[in-house]
């Protein structure tokens, strides 16, 4: 194509030159003309050998649609349309959602439960000559609000709080109950949480918590396997919240990502707290120090000693000793001691507990304050069968709280002993139990309570529990 312009154009300077020199007669321009003719077809031939496309489509006509243009109504009524949907969408964002200035996650648990007696009892609003053998009735009802003040996205360094409120009832002739607080803590995360399951993990919890000692006292309510917790929760005081700062995380996990499973070697835990109580001020010049260690065998998986864990908790408490309603000492001891063993390789699992109390009372005999040794054993064996814990039931998709069933047959063996010097003064009971898992949060119990006391004088009792539990 470059040489037929350069040709042309030779041709055309040619002409032109010519023409300077002479005037061309009629046929010489018809000759000229018909030369030019010629090299123009020539060209023409040459484009479309070498570009047919483009010489086809270039006689084609492409057929462009007519636009079609908004008017201002369209334009108007689009708008309406937006305001509308923004106003439905903030209406019932207003009407039909809770709305916090934080992110928030409400829940609760609910349990009812059916008890049958025998022999009969004479508390509540009985009466010795007429006592009762059954009875309804609402053990548990909380509701707690969690979330994060702060959220490290990048390396999960977060700020988290959490309250709780429970019920309580006042008194057993009373016919009303109290809401109160139980939990009310913010915990901070100083290590990464977000790189990996392998990195050991570390918290500082501070304000109304769980003791973390041993193993049913750091157990929530809706979490203790049976349906009324062991003797020493409550006659040792340990059931009780306490206020201040505790520390807590583990080192050296073992992972193995196929089963989500995390067992970590060494686990801590360590604070000072008030040891008045939940919802108090210290009611002496001394704090109470907690410090808890536990280890878990390190095998794998497979291992027939997986999760056999074994812990120690030693409280530091310091207590008022009274004489009556007066003081007669504000640095009394009130020490606890605990020994913890764990084991869990479905189907098989069991717990054992040894607790002591040291704490110390006024002898008004002797115008001497003693110290007086408590102690408790509590051993639990259990069978669990279902689905609901494995991993590959866990991580299926579900429908509201629908998980799979599991089942659990369970016996336990308690015994208390409230002063180890002082004789015939024991408590066992022991309880044959079932459990039905039917969700995450929602599980019946049925518990047989037999009560054997040293005491002779006192005759052994028998208790049926039935209970159905519930959470949100």
């Amino acid at each position: 194509m470059q040489s037929s312009k350069q040709w042309l154009g030779a041709g055309l300077l040619a002409l032109a030159g010519a023409a300077h020199a002479a005037q061309p007669s009629n046929e010489e321009l018809q000759q000229q003309i018909q030369a030019l003719q010629k090299a123009v077809d020539a060209l023409k031939q040459q484009l479309q050998e070498r570009s047919p496309t483009l010489s086809s489509a270039s006689t084609e006509t492409i057929a462009i649609p007519p636009a079609e243009i908004a008017t201002k109504s369209d334009v108007e009524g689009l708008r309406t349309d937006l305001e509308n949907y923004k106003y439905d969408q903030q209406r019932n964002r207003e009407t039909k959602t809770a709305l916090a200035t934080r992110g928030t996650t409400i829940g609760g648990t609910i349990q009812t439960r059916a008890t049958a007696q025998s022999p009969s009892v004479t508390t509540g609003s009985s009466t010795p000559a007429n006592g009762r053998s059954s009875s309804f009735d609402i053990p548990l009802a909380s509701i707690f609000f969690s979330g994060s003040l702060y959220r490290d996205y990048a390396e999960g360094r977060n700020l988290d709080y959490r309250i709780q409120l429970g019920y309580a009832p006042q008194s057993p002739a009373a016919n009303n109950s109290n809401f109160n607080l139980q939990d009310a803590y913010l915990r901070y995360s100083p290590l990464p949480t977000k790189t990996g399951l392998e990195d050991p993990k570390l918290t500082i919890t501070f304000g109304q918590q769980l003791l973390p000692f041993g193993l049913e006292v750091q157990t929530g309510e809706d979490l203790r396997p049976t349906i009324k917790s062991a003797q020493f929760l409550t006659t040792t005081g340990l059931v009780n919240r306490q206020i201040g700062a505790i520390v807590q995380g583990d080192l050296e996990p073992y992972v193995d990502y196929g089963f989500n499973y995390r067992a970590p070697l060494f686990q801590y835990a360590f604070g000072v707290v008030n040891g008045s109580g939940p919802n108090k001020s210290d009611d002496n010049n001394a704090k109470d120090w907690i410090a808890r260690v536990a280890f878990t065998l390190p095998v794998d998986y497979y291992s027939l000693f997986r999760e056999l864990k074994i812990g120690g908790t030693y409280y530091k408490g310091a207590k008022n000793v009274l004489n009556g309603t007066t003081i007669v000492d504000s640095g009394g001891k009130g020490d606890r001691y605990g020994i913890d063993l764990y084991y869990n390789h479905s189907p098989f699992g069991a717990t054992y507990e040894y607790v002591q109390g040291r704490d110390d009372t006024y002898n008004a005999v002797t115008k001497k304050i003693d110290t007086i040794t408590s102690r408790s054993h509590t051993a639990t064996l259990f069978y669990t069968w279902g689905e609901q814990w494995l991993a590959s039931s866990k991580s299926q998709a579900k429908f509201d709280d629908w998980w799979p069933k599991s089942y659990q047959l369970f016996t336990r063996w308690d015994q208390w002993d409230p002063n180890k010097d002082a004789a015939n003064d024991k408590i066992t009971i022991s309880t044959l139990g079932f459990n039905v898992f039917f969700a995450e949060t929602t599980k019946f119990q049925l518990n047989l309570n037999h009560y054997a006391y040293e005491n002779p004088t006192i005759k052994s009792a028998n208790e049926l529990l039935a209970q159905f539990q519930f959470g949100f």
